[in-house]
């Protein structure tokens, strides 16, 4: 693994911009940046980050399966009692999640360590899927990189796969959503809603602010029209906390992700995967705050919200001093206690995160973030990568 330095294309932004790709560069900041790319070997790929992703997928099944039985844990997670039975019965029924993304600690040297699992809400798939194989076509045929480079990345044909799979019979009518005011946001959903179209679904978005709820429970879009199956760009934790919480269970509307993933899009599942299986070569050291095997740590440790996003209310710290911090609304549902990654990649006085890809729960991608900081922030840069030949 290695850090290229390149020329950016001199019209890199026609070239993005025509795939569609309007949110390249952020509250005035570049995010997508071609000015440098991340070289790997297939072995690295193979063995250090598509391997791990597996495996780490099915311990997580594993936990699940231990946690819907014992409630100290649902409750260690924050998820609410009143839709414990809810997520369950999701579980129970078998019901198919499309998508997540592990995001390692990797320099090429030892195992990946997983930092978080953004297993409801991740961004940066439009990214991640077209542009920077987009990118790597056009970086073979001016030279920049060798010939006969690859790409750790069959998500655009994982994805309409996946949703020809996540409902019987198909093709079904979808519902896409997310928040007005995001662009990264409804980009990511206009991105998902045409795998959806050519996985021969009927696809139509709506805003979440626009659901509302029929006289018979169901769930309808701003033009009363009733939804069947749900894709939500919009965390578990909000949808519990929104009005229509409640009427959630009975509503018999199919969510992707479904509700079980609210087990795993949590920070808490760190601490738990540890106490399931500590020294396992994939998973750093962590508690919940206040265990006393906090103590256990190494002086250099971060303090995580439970359902943080983007960093925000992430603080780094070395006995007990803050090295680095993120400010953001998130914290009172509690924190966990995470060592420090030693093998986070670190170049040119900036560090990077690998965010590996699943779907269907089977790994098939790679991005990589950068940022000046080791908290990986909604600000930090997205580079392409690729893997020598």
């Amino acid at each position: 693994m290695r850090r290229v330095t390149l020329s950016p294309r001199s019209d890199w932004v026609e070239q993005v911009e025509r795939l569609g790709f309007a949110f390249h560069t952020i509250d005035g900041e570049t995010y997508w940046d071609e000015s440098a790319a991340f070289a790997f070997t297939l072995e690295e790929i193979e063995r250090d980050i598509e391997g791990p992703t597996d495996a780490i997928e099915q311990l997580c099944f594993a936990f699940i399966e231990t946690a819907l039985d014992h409630e100290e844990a649902l409750t260690k997670l924050a998820i609410p009692a009143e839709h414990w039975d809810y997520i369950r019965e999701s579980w129970k029924r078998g019901e198919r999640n499309l998508y997540g993304r592990l995001d390692l600690a990797y320099d090429g040297r030892g195992p990946a360590k997983l930092l978080e699992y953004n297993a409801d809400t991740p961004t940066a798939l439009f990214e991640s899927s077209v542009v920077q194989w987009d990118w790597l076509e056009q970086a073979m045929a001016r030279g920049a990189i060798p010939k006969g480079s690859d790409q750790f990345n069959s998500l655009h044909e994982r994805l309409i796969a996946a949703f020809k799979g996540l409902r019987e019979p198909s093709p079904y009518r979808l519902h896409l959503t997310c928040v007005q005011g995001s662009p990264e946001d409804k980009g990511t959903v206009d991105y998902l809603t045409d795998c959806a179209v050519q996985a021969g679904l009927d696809a139509r978005f709506t805003y979440i602010e626009e659901l509302g709820l029929l006289s018979d429970g169901r769930f309808c879009d701003g033009a009363n029209q009733p939804i069947e199956t749900l894709f939500k760009l919009y965390p578990w934790e909000w949808m519990f906390r929104e009005s229509y919480g409640k009427a959630l269970a009975g509503s018999g509307c199919q969510f992707i992700e479904p509700p079980w993933k609210a087990i795993l899009s949590n920070k808490g599942l760190l601490a738990c995967l540890w106490e399931m299986e500590p020294g396992h070569p994939n998973l750093l050291p962590a508690f919940f705050e206040g265990d006393p095997r906090c103590a256990t740590l190494s002086g250099k440790h971060v303090r995580k919200p439970l359902y943080s996003r983007e960093g925000a209310n992430v603080t780094l710290m070395e006995r007990g001093r803050v090295l680095d911090s993120d400010d953001g609304p998130y914290g009172a549902e509690g924190h966990i206690l995470q060592d420090a990654a030693t093998n986070l990649f670190s170049a040119e006085g900036k560090y990077a995160v690998l965010g590996s890809w699943l779907v269907a729960s089977q790994a098939c991608g790679l991005c990589v973030r950068e940022d000046a900081s080791p908290i990986t922030k909604n600000t930090s840069r997205f580079l392409p990568h690729y893997i020598e030949p």
